[in-house]
């Protein structure tokens, strides 16, 4: 692989893609099934973390997404992606996503998506280059999506800790557990 790059500005991983609706993107209610919408989104974070990355990206993680509102089919769904956050070889791209009717141009904000990507090259994690972030806005991102990364990294560790607690505890407990009132995680770290 050619030398890759060292430093990327945030302003410079920007990145749309647009596709129209139709029939074959609906689910039982006649609106945008929200599996289209996420390959949609999956798709744009993938290009825009190789273009930053300057290498394959793939997919390690939805860190969440929000469905807004319905989408109709027929509308124009658009998808701007950027880097919000570089780690040593994971980006996180935050995507934003409008749909427009095209008979009227109203545009109307529909989901907001943060996905995790990692540079790969033989199979293998490698880096990916600086995040150079110019405005406010941009470091704010950049922090807080380091900040996502360590709560992240916090939750899954009290996650599988908690399991192991629910995994180790006899049938009478668990059955307790399963009916009780209350918040389940309030009695678990009692």
């Amino acid at each position: 692989m050619s030398e890759s790059k060292k430093e990327v500005r945030v302003q410079d991983t920007h990145l749309k893609l647009a596709q129209i609706m139709t029939p074959t993107d609906a689910n039982v209610l006649g609106k945008v099934f929200g599996g289209s919408i996420l390959s949609m989104i999956d798709l744009t974070a993938s290009a825009t973390a190789q273009k930053f990355a300057g290498r394959v990206c793939v997919t390690a993680s939805f860190e969440r997404v929000d469905f807004h509102t319905p989408i109709d089919v027929g509308a124009l769904v658009t998808m701007r992606g950027h880097v919000s956050y570089a780690g040593r070889t994971s980006v996180e791209v935050t995507i934003d996503v409008t749909a427009t009717d095209l008979p009227t141009g109203r545009d109307t904000h529909t989901n907001t998506a943060r996905v995790i990507m990692v540079a790969v090259e033989n199979g293998r994690p490698v880096p990916v280059p600086t995040l150079i972030c110019e405005t406010r806005e941009e470091r704010i991102a950049f922090v807080s999506g380091r900040l996502r990364r360590e709560l992240r990294a916090e939750r899954i560790a009290q996650f599988d800790g908690l399991v192991a607690q629910i995994q180790a505890m006899d049938e009478a407990t668990l059955t307790e557990l399963q009916t009780c009132e209350g918040r389940l995680l309030d009695r678990l770290q009692a």
